[in-house]
């Protein structure tokens, strides 16, 4: 039987790359993200389109449509998996939104916005999935951060602040499963990689920028989860697992690649 990866913001970017790269290493994939063939978004990409990619790598994939921001729609985002799958063995939360401007100016609205889904989210999945994970023997929870939670001066203080706490969530929690075979980590991202969500906030700064491809978060994710239970608690960057190896060398990808 397959292994089960369940990771959010497939529908595009990072989460695709890492549904599709999952998928040729032999993982059945759960794709959850909000965009749907029937409830597209004004970015390209749905969890539909990620799912054909998975199929065609030969792997069984669960398309989900889940508003992260609540809680209802992440239970049940677990639950379907479970139902169709059985199990969940990797858990990468991957999903995370930035809102522009000073967070002082944009208000009550975004800043609640970005706390739960970059930081509730992964929380509430986790808590969702960690005892089953711990009853079948272990898994492993990746946090996708970045490299924003060091950098006050992003410009995006709710992205900044909820990444940092990200860190710090993984932290705790990797030591609160200790001795239950779950890993939980933290890879902040500190490199510019392409995906379409990156470039719209970017505007058209993002058309002067080289990326690099996201299949390097491929690279990190497969790695880090092949480290088994014991490789736990760690805020690792994509620069530190080049020194291990575990990541290609530096890739090239421009705004019309």
């Amino acid at each position: 039987m397959a292994k089960v990866a369940f990771i959010t913001g497939a529908s595009r970017g990072i989460g695709k790359q890492l549904a599709q790269d999952f998928a040729i290493a032999g993982y059945d994939i759960a794709a959850v993200a909000r965009s749907t063939a029937d409830t597209p978004t004004k970015l390209p990409g749905t969890v539909n389109e990620t799912a054909q990619l998975v199929e065609e790598a030969g792997q069984q994939c669960l398309p989900i449509g889940a508003n992260l921001a609540k809680v209802e729609d992440l239970d049940r985002a677990v639950a379907e998996t479970y139902d169709r799958f059985g199990q969940i063995d990797v858990l990468i939360n991957n999903a995370a939104i930035a809102p522009p401007g000073k967070a002082l100016e944009s208000g009550r609205h975004l800043w609640g916005l970005a706390v739960e889904i970059n930081v509730n989210a992964p929380f509430y999945l986790t808590h969702a999935v960690a005892p089953k994970m711990a009853e079948a023997d272990g898994g492993a929870v990746i946090n996708i951060g970045s490299g924003a939670s060091v950098s006050p001066d992003f410009g995006r203080a709710s992205y900044t602040t909820t990444k940092r706490a990200l860190e710090a969530m993984s932290e705790s929690l990797a030591s609160d499963l200790k001795g239950t075979g779950i890993s939980v980590n933290c890879l902040r991202l500190e490199l510019s990689v392409w995906s379409e969500g990156y470039a719209f906030t970017l505007g058209e700064q993002a058309k002067q920028m080289d990326f690099e491809d996201p299949i390097i978060m491929s690279d990190a994710c497969l790695w880090i989860v092949a480290q088994g239970p014991e490789w736990t608690g760690r805020i690792v960057t994509i620069a530190d697992l080049r020194k291990y190896g575990a990541v290609r060398p530096v890739t090239r990808k421009t705004f019309d690649d």
